[in-house]
């Protein structure tokens, strides 16, 4: 099943999401919907915030941008209940966008390093180093579980040029190539 995807300016996005227990109802069909979901809208990662649920689950699949980065072909991962044990490095910018906010794109800057433990798609804990792209990926992903927006990393300059699109994607005035919920018009 293909979820449509929350649009910028639903309060999902903005609020921390809760732990999950193994026994979450019909976790294997959400976690296979949401690979459905985020292949349909040509992402690399999705979670579960961006469709509607206010759970810390995300997936990821860096396998279309494998020709960008030789180690994002194996990297198809679930990850449950993650937490970011430390960041290293030197930040690094990269344009960013996000299937909640479609068609705006703008350099972020993150550590090159995330040290992450997590539980995968059937319970089981580990413990990970994650360099370059795929750190990228799960910093992003991370921040939604934790109610922040890659937008929210821009410096004020940047957040001004982007405002009127971001007001009208939350007021729904537009249109993607994948299903979209947006917030009631005011």
């Amino acid at each position: 099943m293909i979820y449509p995807i929350v649009a910028f300016g639903f309060p999902v996005l903005r609020k921390r999401a809760e732990d999950i227990q193994a026994n979450y109802p019909d976790l294997d069909r959400l976690i296979a919907d949401m690979y459905e979901t985020m292949y349909n809208a040509k992402g690399v990662g999705i979670a579960a915030p961006q469709i509607g649920k206010s759970i810390r689950l995300f997936i990821v699949d860096g396998s279309p941008i494998e020709d960008e980065t030789q180690d994002m072909k194996s990297f198809k991962k679930v990850f449950i209940n993650p937490k970011v044990l430390n960041e290293e490095g030197e930040e690094w910018g990269y344009d960013e966008g996000c299937l909640s906010i479609p068609d705006v794109i703008e350099e972020v800057y993150r550590p090159e390093v995330v040290y992450l433990k997590y539980m995968d798609e059937k319970f089981v804990e580990h413990e990970g180093r994650f360099t370059g792209m795929q750190a990228r990926i799960i910093q992003h992903e991370y921040d939604h579980l934790e109610g922040i927006l890659f937008t929210d990393h821009l410096g004020g300059l940047r957040k001004q040029l982007i405002k009127s699109r971001l007001k009208r994607i939350s007021e729904g005035r537009y249109s993607t190539f994948y299903p979209m919920t947006f917030p009631q018009k005011k």
